[in-house]
């Protein structure tokens, strides 16, 4: 299982992802951090990558921070999901980690909440890191929470637009779409019905479809997910009405819900060769950077092109903006070689070189600053994209929050409801969802 599927599975089962967190042993990182840092240690570090080429990469840098720090040695524990990890904190004792990366940045919240993950200001004060310095601001945004920075980024991802070349130039496109306008028109133009079916979809907008949820549309139109007061602000803030109007428009315009899900219904594993970008079965996908090597891995009969994803008519000036998240790393509240769990947190996700190695060997877009500008990186042409969309001053990511993320799942509920046709009133849809967020997250607090 690749880190993709394990990403998209946690953020699906954030709720239960939660309950989880919400039982985990609450600490602290004030005197606990006493261990000497210069002294010889061996630490675990748990991730969940198992892909043979993902374990390499990690294993490369974990090889070369024990070079750099010959006191520390580390302890590798790959294909570890969220749910050992809480079980492992729960339990604390030997076995628990010192170092734990995850891919489900909607949990961030809760490990900053429940304190499960120590709080590294005081690690970066102590190192003269200043992390506005080092990381893009979204980049920031989902690694903590209420000013508690429990974890740091460890490579990002960025969301744009594939697209088939082949399939543009038979169907006379010379460009990719900037704005929505545009991209309703192209992906009803390269649509091509086959009976009560289709032989190619311009795009799959369902919310089932892969990758098209609404936390991944609804950063074109540059959203306020809560209000100063850590309200619900979906019902206040017209972005999300207009991206899920829009959604539901495009829906009709190529078929309608049902027309679409039973063509969906004939797609490929989305972490598979038969992905149905891959195969031709759709023209243009919404996807992360990943995406370009698993196509590439796959052998696809075409050119791959790839842009950022439209804005809205009024936001042209925007364009090339798109959705940021990725894994972030932190250090186990229980752990007793905090101080030397630091050197090994701060060289993974601020060490340039180690930052670069890593992203040249999973194919992830870099996290730092700097090491999105190295020359040393190794990326195909249309890598760049997604390279220019990470530094974009308008990208945006979904902001951590207590309730471990279950905001999103509150919020495509809706979305869903309205697609289909069930939800009449989406004002009002989104109301109550709002109302629903806010309850749910006063629970936690």
């Amino acid at each position: 299982m690749s880190i993709r599927t394990r990403k998209t599975a946690a953020a699906l089962a954030a709720t239960a992802a939660v309950s989880l967190l919400a039982s985990a042993c609450t600490g602290s990182n004030e005197e606990t951090a006493q261990d000497d840092p210069k002294a010889k240690a061996t630490i675990t570090f748990w991730h969940g990558w198992s892909a043979p080429s993902e374990v390499k990469a990690i294993e490369e840098n974990i090889r070369r921070f024990e070079a750099a720090h010959t006191n520390i040695k580390v302890k590798i524990v790959g294909n570890m999901t969220d749910d050992k990890v809480n079980q492992a904190l729960r339990a604390g004792g030997s076995k628990a980690p010192d170092v734990v990366s995850s891919f489900s940045t909607t949990n961030v919240g809760k490990f900053c909440a429940t304190r499960a993950f120590v709080d590294l200001n005081p690690f970066l004060e102590k190192s003269n890191v200043d992390p506005a310095k080092v990381f893009h601001k979204p980049l920031l945004d989902y690694t903590q929470f209420e000013g508690n920075q429990c974890s740091l980024p460890l490579l990002s991802d960025a969301y744009g637009l594939y697209y088939n070349k082949d399939a543009y130039e038979k169907a006379g496109i010379k460009a990719p779409p900037k704005t929505w306008t545009e991209f309703e028109q192209i992906a009803k133009k390269l649509t091509k019905t086959k009976g009560d079916s289709f032989e190619q979809l311009g795009f799959m907008p369902n919310y089932h479809g892969y990758e098209t949820t609404i936390s991944h549309y609804v950063p074109q139109w540059s959203p306020t997910y809560f209000d100063a007061e850590g309200k619900s602000n979906i019902a206040k803030d017209p972005a999300f009405n207009r991206m899920m109007t829009y959604q539901k428009k495009l829906v009709d315009s190529l078929g309608g819900h049902e027309k679409l899900k039973k063509y969906r219904n004939t797609f490929g594993d989305e972490w598979g060769a038969k992905h149905p970008f891959h195969t031709g079965q759709v023209a243009m996908q919404l996807d992360g950077e990943w995406r370009l090597g698993m196509a590439k891995d796959a052998k696809v009969p075409f050119e791959i092109g790839t842009a950022p994803l439209p804005v809205p008519d009024d936001q042209i000036a925007d364009y090339g903006k798109g959705y940021l998240s990725g894994t972030i790393i932190g250090i186990a509240s229980t752990s007793k070689k905090q101080n030397a769990a630091w050197e090994l947190v701060k060289y993974m996700t601020t060490d340039t070189e180690a930052v670069v190695a890593f992203s040249n060997g999973i194919r992830n877009v870099p996290s730092t600053i700097e090491a999105l500008k190295s020359p040393n990186l190794k990326h195909d042409p249309e890598f760049q994209t997604f390279i220019d969309i990470a530094q974009h001053p308008k990208s945006n990511t979904s902001p951590a929050n207590v309730d471990g993320g279950a905001y999103h799942t509150t919020l495509q509920e809706v979305g869903h409801r309205y697609e289909t046709g069930k939800l009449k009133d989406l004002q009002a849809g989104l109301e109550k969802a709002a109302q629903q967020i806010d309850t749910d997250i006063a629970k936690l607090k």
